[in-house]
């Protein structure tokens, strides 16, 4: 496993870990929220390896980073809806959840035909996907079940050697992860609530948001 430090990254650094996510490989970094295992969405065997490294059920969709709308759209159909939540929100740790185009493998939606995008703040994950020129998953880097990683000891204390390069960023401020929202319903629904908390999204859409049903 390679191991790297956002304080300390290099161009050549960089050009070995874009090297690895194009053929396949998972990588453990820092996001805005928890660490997160990255891999390109388009490559079944990278997807097929994080649902392994985690323990995670099939059933579960796996959320996308993003650097713009422009990467957005490229990949979903986003509504209305969409667009004036993200220029509140975003950057930030707020997952919206958009209709998928057909070219996002099933395997990421879980055949949902839905997809939970999130333009992050941090400054590497932004970096990397510039670079990279397409999202990168940012499924969280912990086994399923567990508490999310919130340094890169932890990382490698849950997943040990299973990933091929781990960034470390240092000590993330909080363990919670995103706060995700669904647009594709009307009104939309706070599917899980996190650092965007749901009494400001409701004030955001003076009143007409839901909660999931219990």
């Amino acid at each position: 496993m390679e191991a790297f430090h956002t304080d300390s990254i290099s161009e050549s650094d960089f050009t070995l870990i874009l090297s690895i996510l194009r053929h396949g490989g998972v990588i453990g970094f820092p996001t805005d929220t928890a660490y997160g295992l990255g891999a390109d969405p388009f490559n079944d065997a990278a997807i097929e390896r994080i649902f392994n490294i985690k323990g995670r059920a099939e059933t579960k969709p796996i959320l996308l980073l993003v650097d713009s709308i422009r990467m957005v759209e490229s990949i979903s159909d986003p509504n209305q809806m969409f667009y004036s939540v993200a220029s509140r929100f975003w950057p930030g740790p707020l997952t919206l959840v958009v209709k998928a185009k057909p070219s996002i493998p099933a395997r990421v939606t879980a055949g949902t035909n839905t997809i939970g995008l999130r333009w992050p703040v941090a400054p590497f994950a932004v970096k990397l996907m510039g670079k990279l020129g397409k999202p990168i998953t940012a499924t969280s880097a912990n086994l399923s079940d567990r508490p999310a990683a919130v340094s890169a000891g932890e990382v490698q204390s849950q997943l040990g050697e299973s990933v091929d390069v781990l960034i470390d960023g240092g000590l993330l401020p909080a363990r919670s992860g995103s706060s995700v929202l669904d647009l594709t319903s009307d009104p939309p629904v706070l599917l899980r609530e996190g650092p965007i908390s749901f009494e400001s999204l409701q004030e955001f859409f003076k009143g007409r948001i839901r909660r999931p049903p219990a």
